[in-house]
């Protein structure tokens, strides 16, 4: 025997051996799952006010111009939310100015308020509505606590206020707005959303595990697996919370990947139990061989969607980190439930695994596999070309279609219908304010000995002032050089006259650098916004301000999504790089081939190129949009999906390569030829497949189906990729590319023989 060989058959031992084990001490492993929930589940109850909207990147222009704001300038306006009045006279007449006087009054006290900023302090007419109403700007400082923790607060104080407002003005109303607003919205409608997708799902994917077992009892196992995979996931996240950033899109990914991997996981132990026990063999002993035989089979596919997501960990930002824990932590609960508490429940429950049918039981079925499918399977073998022709042609032209992926931020009105945040964001809009939440916070850094109050400082800002100022793209500009009386050409002799709390938000307090607020007009686009911070950067400052050893950093929210882009971009074909190659080692060891895992990730990339292709066409493009609630085409998807279908995807789609081959690899070790092999390996594997497929489909429609664009986006790919992998690429391309390799498929370790061979081959030709 090979070392290959003698290093499966060790690996196969050791897991043949856990089987045993956990069949044997089946009431010990409950235990310890029950003391383990009883720790874990309380945790995910405090979960949702940990997590996090924004996201965090530790590197980057723009965070580095944040945390300069923060600690250099000590802005009071580093984190700053838009308060919008309307229905209440503007400013320019008394009352107006009393209502405004009395409002901001009320904010400076809210602990966590660090400043206002309105028509109290400037006459600049961006701080009034066009012939009512008014806008503050509130610098908040949370300690170390994210800015969203202080909307509540915020939030009791205006209901406050209008209230006491209705007594004189009937259509009062005070709105927040902004990053940390629109934030906290967005945490509500994801978890709002997430529920609701959940309830949608669980039904309909009781009914299809009901079609598929025939049984009450045995189609509640897999939904118990997947609800608990989900609920322990969410417990370990609470308790890492505490310590780390976590992303609100936990949240969904969790439940998306949890109810599927979860139900498809145990589906295959289920199956392989009630086939166990349809051969004749006892409750223990159908335990364990659904333990040994599928069991080994889902560690094999756990481990490619481990990968896939802990390949997501490397990048550096914190929502695909914590996309990147949350799947790994599903799939790891996933797998050890479906190996360890699943047998062992199963074992107690023997026949009663078939308690409550809800149809008759088809026992020569359980036995011997699908008959249409071995059909199906043996037209296909029997003209292999012909079937990889006609099912990859389509499958080529969709997936040609994820060329013209545009990942830039997508148009249109995607934040939550009826929040207070998009309200006062759309009242914004008919200001012609609403590029205040989207400013580009430019810092120009003096070189060595020179400050803003010295005059090589002052007339450098000067001149990037005018610069910027004369941008078509740029409706205003506000920094030092343009205040009042500075605007002048005498202008730096009245810096010092300047109030404190004006001078630190805009010059860092040694003088060394100054900040530009930069409005967009508004006419450039969110997609403008972030070309726009791209060309600033690349601006030489130097030659612009005619101060040598003078540089320009560009921040603020597009320069964030610049930064963000880029982050994804350059990090993205790493991760492909990674995913593939543990792919290809994972699959080489399980397999001793070489050609199953090659053959494995092409037809992944295959699966995942054309949900990239369906993406483009139905929200880049609007094909069928309406279907999905869309108002209009995107024009592009959000930068962090790609990343996101690619590796969930390619983690999903191994299930069913392993599930199959393994299945075609352990007839063949029986003594059956290869396409009597291909046959049995489909005949006993695709209804199997094609449940938890449909499954897979329904969760991710479910999510698909909700409002929350990026998880609409996301559960649409992940949908039509799985429909893809298993219904064309495992039931056709598959076995027509096994039977075309033929003997090829295992070189160089090859299948080896088992006893029984002769039985095996006349089962075979009974069961077809």
């Amino acid at each position: 025997m090979s070392r290959d060989g003698r290093s499966e058959g060790l690996l196969r031992s050791t897991w043949n051996r856990w089987a045993g084990l956990v069949v044997r001490h089946r009431w010990l492993v409950v235990a310890v799952w029950l003391v383990g929930s009883l720790g874990l589940i309380p945790l995910a109850r405090h979960l949702e006010g940990k997590l996090e909207v924004s996201a965090r990147m530790p590197s980057g222009q723009a965070e580095g111009v944040r945390t300069d704001l923060e600690r250099r300038f000590r802005s009071p306006f580093t984190y700053r939310v838009l308060l919008v009045a309307e229905g209440v006279p503007s400013p320019a007449v008394p009352e107006g100015r009393a209502a405004l006087e009395r409002i901001v009054g009320a904010l400076r006290n809210v602990p966590g308020v660090a400043g206002t900023l309105s028509s109290i302090d400037t006459q600049d007419p961006i701080f009034r509505g066009q012939d009512d109403g008014f806008l503050i700007v509130v610098g908040l400082d949370a300690g170390d606590a994210p800015v969203e923790t202080l909307l509540p607060r915020l939030r009791q104080t205006t209901e406050s206020l209008v209230r006491e407002l209705h007594r004189k003005y009937s259509g009062a109303w005070l709105g927040w707005t902004g990053e940390a607003p629109l934030n906290y919205d967005l945490r509500i409608a994801s978890t709002q959303d997430a529920r609701s997708a959940e309830l949608r799902v669980l039904p309909y994917t009781l009914l299809l595990l009901l079609l598929a077992f025939g049984s009450i009892v045995a189609a509640v196992l897999p939904i118990g697996v997947g609800i608990l995979s989900i609920a322990l996931s969410m417990g370990v996240a609470a308790w890492v919370a505490e310590y780390f950033t976590l992303s609100i899109l936990i949240q969904s990914l969790a439940s998306m990947i949890g109810l599927g991997l979860g139900i498809d996981y145990a589906l295959l132990t289920v199956s392989r139990f009630r086939e166990a026990l349809a051969a004749g063999r006892g409750a223990k002993e159908a335990a364990e061989e659904a333990t040994r035989q599928a069991g080994w089979t889902i560690l094999l596919s756990a481990f490619p969607v481990s990968i896939s997501f802990a390949a997501l960990l490397t990048i550096p930002l914190s929502e695909l980190r914590s996309v990147g824990f949350a799947g790994l932590t599903v799939t790891v609960f996933a797998l050890l439930l479906s190996v360890t508490l699943l047998p062992a429940v199963l074992a107690m429950l023997g026949t009663h695994v078939d308690f409550l049918r809800v149809r008759p039981k088809r026992r020569k079925f359980r036995a011997r596999g699908s008959g249409t499918w071995r059909r199906w399977a043996h037209g296909v073998i029997a003209h292999p070309l012909i079937s990889l022709v006609l099912a990859s042609a389509p499958l080529l032209l969709l997936a040609w279609q994820s060329t013209r992926l545009d990942t830039q931020m997508p148009r249109g009105d995607w934040l939550p219908k009826g929040s207070e945040s998009v309200r006062a964001y759309q009242r914004l809009q008919a200001m012609g304010r609403e590029n205040l939440i989207h400013s580009l916070r430019v810092v120009l850094d003096f070189p060595r000995g020179v400050t803003i109050e010295t005059p090589e400082g002052w007339n450098a800002a000067k001149r990037l002032y005018e610069k910027l100022k004369a941008d078509p793209r740029v409706t205003r500009v506000q920094c030092l050089p343009g205040l009042g009386m500075l605007n002048r050409p005498d202008g730096l002799r009245f810096l010092p006259l300047l109030p404190p709390a004006v001078r630190q938000t805009l010059a860092a307090a040694d003088g060394s650098s100054t900040l530009f607020e930069v409005i967009p007009a508004e006419s450039v686009s969110p997609s403008g916004q972030v070309t726009f911070a791209r060309e600033l950067r690349t601006w030489k400052a130097a030659e612009l301000t005619e101060l040598p050893g003078v540089a320009m950093r560009v921040g603020g929210r597009p320069g964030f999504e610049a930064d963000y882009e880029d982050t994804v971009g350059r990090h993205f074909h790493r991760v492909i790089f990674l995913v593939v190659g543990c792919t290809l080692l994972a699959l080489f060891i399980g397999f001793r081939s070489v050609l199953v895992p090659i053959k494995a990730v092409l037809l992944n990339l295959l699966s995942v190129g054309a949900s990239f292709g369906a993406l483009v066409l139905v929200f880049q493009d609007g094909h069928f949009g309406s279907l999905l609630g869309l108002q209009e085409p995107t024009a592009s998807v959000f930068p962090i999906i790609p990343v996101l279908v690619f590796c969930i995807v390619f983690g999903l789609s191994m299930d069913y390569e392993v599930i199959l081959v393994a299945r075609v690899a352990e007839a063949r070790r029986s003594g059956l030829d290869e396409s009597a092999a291909i046959a049995e390996g489909v005949a006993r594997t695709a209804t199997v497949i094609t449940s938890a497929a449909a499954i897979m489909v329904v969760v991710f429609a479910g999510f698909a189906l909700g409002a929350f664009l990026p998880i609409k986006m996301l559960g649409f790919a992940l949908s039509v990729a799985v429909l893809i992998d298993a219904v064309v690429v495992r039931m056709v391309i598959g076995p027509a590319l096994l039977r075309l390799a033929g003997r090829w498929n295992w070189w160089p370790g090859g299948v080896g023989r088992e006893e029984g061979a002769v039985a095996a081959r006349e089962e075979s030709r009974a069961g077809a």
